[in-house]
């Protein structure tokens, strides 16, 4: 029974790590390459965020639930901070902040093992496991990422492409 555990929470971390920095984060990352700086800014209205505040907000998120959670180390995030934030942030900045968190989790979630996902964690005053810990993440990414995709959409007027690998099987239909 422990191999079959083992192997189901393999299986789990491999389809994580695929969602997270094989799918999501080269899909948001080829998004922000499309847009000015200014873009990356915009906000239909003051109640909402600009693609930079995201990209903070994802940064942070991703950090506080996975690394320091699992890496066992102080939280320091400041999350009102993050929405906080309107001075002008470049895109090779904003990449550069994300894909550092991004090259981390890839390493951590290739190495966590099955006792990590049913470890318990307090998080933001949550009490959850490793596992809950990672879905939260792969959601909350997966959700940002569609908002980021669909500004960019709406700022470029432009197909992102992401799924044309479905038309020329004519799956998409």
């Amino acid at each position: 029974m422990a191999d079959h555990q083992d192997h189901v929470a393999e299986l789990f971390l491999q389809f994580s790590r695929k969602k997270l920095i094989e799918e999501f984060w080269p899909r948001l990352r080829a998004c922000v390459e499309l847009l000015t700086d200014e873009q990356l800014s915009w906000r239909p209205n003051e109640n909402s965020n600009s693609i930079a505040n995201l990209m903070l907000h994802l940064s942070g998120n991703v950090r506080q639930w996975l690394l320091v959670s699992f890496n066992k180390e102080e939280d320091r995030r400041q999350r009102s901070a993050e929405f906080a934030e309107r001075s002008q942030l470049s895109a090779s900045t904003l990449i550069a902040q994300l894909g550092a968190t991004m090259d981390e989790t890839s390493a951590l979630l290739a190495r966590l093992t099955p006792a990590d996902l049913v470890a318990r964690y307090e998080i933001q005053g949550y009490h959850v496991t490793g596992l809950d810990a990672i879905y939260h993440v792969v959601e909350h990414f997966g959700m940002h990422y569609g908002q980021i995709a669909y500004i960019a959409k709406a700022l470029t007027a432009k197909d992102l492409g992401f799924y044309r690998e479905l038309s020329a099987t004519g799956r998409a239909n």
